[in-house]
């Protein structure tokens, strides 16, 4: 019988809403399962055959903690996905490696730390000619402004371009003050209307996709908590999504990661471009998708007898 670990953090494992199906479709394979939290010190990870990174929510503000934290445990047992997946991609900067593969990615500047941070926005708001885009200025009227390495969409907001001042603080905050590089991407108003869609990946196969609300709200605060709240439903995506994802997995520097969530979103034009590829941590949304939870977990007693 595999004993096998879905990993979560002890102030995001009641918040799963993914842990119950999956844990009920790895026992009905005669797995045992257990949800132990990659920051609880007393877990023996060498008494697991595999340990699969789930709600491991609080990564971003402990990144080096949590990378060697992946390390030691992939030491003791097999972590999926692996250390080195995770390094890549719990910094965004990866979206820089999507777009020299051709990949078309929702436009971005970084501010690193020790870059000018009025200068670099005042650069962004003027047209960002530096940025990742397909070789043209992208209107806006709104912006947002992220750290690369975050997640739940904490220390992440909107600003009008009116509103630079404000935006200014906040970018001074994460780059000079906490010395985290830094997003600004312009706010792609499509996504009001018609939200994010999120393909999900297993064992290099699409699996099932969601559509996403608009999370960020103008003049809201910042989120508290681990996550900001959610409008999820199923979708089915159109074929230039499904396109866009196929290329974007493909640039994938790895070998097919277990799983993979890809955002995307549509810009001006109305072409589809990669918000984020998430394959640390995130939520797939088993209770959108029949069987899916059954297709994940068949995948993970195969890779135990593997």
């Amino acid at each position: 019988m595999a004993h096998i670990a879905l990993v979560s953090a002890m102030d995001a494992l009641e918040l799963d809403e993914d842990m119950p199906p999956l844990v009920d479709a790895l026992v009905r394979l005669g797995a045992r399962v257990s949800t132990p939290c990659w920051d609880d010190g007393s877990v023996d990870w060498a008494s697991f055959d595999l340990a699969l990174l789930r709600s491991t929510w609080n990564y971003a503000e402990r990144i080096d903690e949590f990378r060697a934290w992946t390390r030691r445990c992939a030491r003791q047992t097999r972590l999926l996905n692996p250390p080195e997946v995770v390094d890549w991609n719990t910094d965004k900067h990866y979206l820089a490696h999507l777009h020299r593969r051709g990949v078309p990615v929702v436009p971005s500047r970084f501010v690193e730390p020790g870059d000018d941070a009025r200068a670099a926005l005042q650069h962004f708001l003027t047209g960002a000619a530096d940025s990742l885009s397909a070789g043209r200025a992208v209107p806006f009227d709104q912006f947002v402004v992220k750290p690369t390495i975050g997640a739940g969409s904490r220390d992440t907001a909107r600003y009008r371009c009116s509103d630079a001042a404000r935006a200014l603080q906040h970018l001074t905050r994460l780059v000079v003050e906490a010395r985290r590089s830094t997003l600004l991407q312009p706010y792609l108003a499509s996504v009001d209307e018609l939200g994010e869609t999120a393909l999900v990946y297993f064992g290099g196969e699409a699996s099932h996709a969601i559509r996403k609300g608009p999370l960020l709200r103008l003049d809201s605060a910042l989120v508290a908590g681990l996550f900001a709240p959610e409008e999820i439903a199923a979708r089915e995506p159109g074929a230039d999504e499904l396109a866009l994802a196929a290329a974007a997995y493909a640039a994938i520097p790895f070998d097919a990661p277990l799983y993979a969530r890809i955002d995307m979103i549509r810009d001006d034009r109305g072409a589809p471009v990669i918000l984020e590829l998430e394959m640390t941590e995130p939520s797939v949304f088993f209770g959108h998708a029949p069987g899916s939870a059954g297709r994940l977990a068949g995948l993970l007693i195969a890779r135990c007898s593997a």
